[in-house]
């Protein structure tokens, strides 16, 4: 199945394109609202600004898709191999991304708030700016994540692994952080402001100009 006859069919009112095989299609701008895609080969496919919103994929194959700019909020994702993909600026807010691969993806700028990364395996993703307002990420594997001044406040990162995470300047305050592995983590100038750290591995984390859960600005390694 092509482009055309994909988006013929999506047209048609069919929704329905389980486990189908699209690999390096261009699907740049497209509208499958809603559609069920779950187990889809996507791999090294073209979604820019595509709306995929409230669509299931599930299962999906999306590793190395260029995402930039596409709508997924509310999507299924669970169990979805994003390995490498690029996701800058794309709109995830809500969507379920539970036990997905995202490792070495980028999620520059991108709108994960409120969205379920539970178990997902982020490490060495670039997710510079991006918003994790209220995100569920208990259990997630962060490490070697780069998530230079991302937005983490109230973010829930119960036993999460971020070893060695670039977490400079990002915004924690409120976030869950109890029994998460923050060792040799950077967390320069970052805001833990009422983050909880019960039983947090903080082991040789960087912590200079840190605001503490107190509000206390810390000197360490300064």
């Amino acid at each position: 199945m092509d482009a055309n006859e994909l988006l013929e069919r999506y047209a048609a009112g069919e929704r329905c394109f389980y486990f189908s095989h699209m690999n390096s299609t261009n699907l740049s701008g497209i509208n499958l609202i809603r559609a069920e895609l779950s187990g889809i080969n996507l791999f090294n496919a073209k979604l820019i600004r595509s709306d995929l919103s409230n669509a299931n994929l599930g299962g999906a194959i999306l590793s190395r898709a260029i995402l930039t700019g596409a709508n997924l909020g509310g999507a299924n994702l669970g169990g979805a191999n994003l390995n490498r993909a690029i996701l800058s600026k794309a709109i995830l807010s809500g969507a379920i991304l539970s036990g997905s691969i995202l490792s070495g993806s980028i999620l520059i700028g991108a709108i994960l708030c409120g969205a379920d990364l539970y178990h997902a395996n982020l490490s060495g993703a670039l997710l510079r700016y991006a918003d994790l307002y209220h995100a569920y990420l208990s259990g997630s594997l962060l490490r070697y994540a780069d998530l230079y001044n991302a937005y983490l406040r109230e973010a829930n990162l119960f036993g999460a692994n971020l070893f060695g995470a670039n977490l400079r300047s990002a915004n924690l305050s409120g976030a869950d952080l109890s029994f998460a592995n923050l060792r040799s983590a950077n967390l320069r100038s970052a805001n833990l402001r009422s983050a909880n750290l019960s039983g947090a591995n903080l082991k040789n984390a960087l912590m200079c100009k840190t605001t503490m859960p107190n509000g206390e600005v810390s000197n360490r390694d300064c």
